[in-house]
């Protein structure tokens, strides 16, 4: 693609082109990180549940305060398994001869179009997995207690080796 369409007026440099755009793959993907979010959220809804019985049998309605907890444990499970491949189904990835963009639209977050600059110095990264994928950025992230690095790329394309190629073209012409 050489040229582009209205919805990039504004966005693209007059002399930027998209190159390549596509999408990460939907399906549901099972990563590691998922068995600790998912065995707390058990343990989470599995103790507001046992509280609940107990508190049940004593009688009356006290017993629905520990409704909440059951939903928010519940909401954990179901967040840590349905989420990752929710939010690929609406993301959207454009590479064009100067940067990458990845494009999100999230419920309560709103649309979100992020770009990162491919240069000579970028760090390209191919992940060989089942759907490969391709890394050029990180994001500094704040924890409770430090800080962690996310890799930023084109997650879960099944083009990625031909992406990689045009990366390393970009980075080439940026020299």
């Amino acid at each position: 693609m050489t040229k582009h369409d209205s919805a990039w007026d504004g966005i693209l440099d007059a002399d930027e082109t998209i190159l390549w755009q596509g999408r990460p793959d939907p399906k549901f993907m099972f990563k590691p990180t998922m068995i600790f979010t998912t065995l707390f959220g058990m343990a989470f809804a599995g103790f507001a549940l046992f509280w609940m019985v107990m508190a049940g049998s004593a009688g009356g309605y006290f017993w629905m305060f520990g409704l909440i907890h059951f939903a928010v444990g519940v909401g954990i499970i179901a967040g840590s398994i349905l989420y990752p491949s929710y939010k690929r189904r609406r993301t959207w990835y454009t590479l064009t001869n100067r940067r990458a963009f990845i494009a999100t639209v999230l419920p309560l977050l709103g649309k979100r179009l992020k770009s990162y600059p491919i240069t000579e110095d970028t760090q390209i990264e191919f992940q060989d997995n089942a759907i490969p994928s391709v890394m050029f950025a990180t994001e500094t992230k704040r924890g409770k207690n430090s800080t962690y690095t996310v890799p930023i790329g084109f997650e879960h394309i099944p083009d990625a080796r031909q992406v990689m190629t045009l990366l390393r073209s970009v980075q080439k012409d940026q020299k």
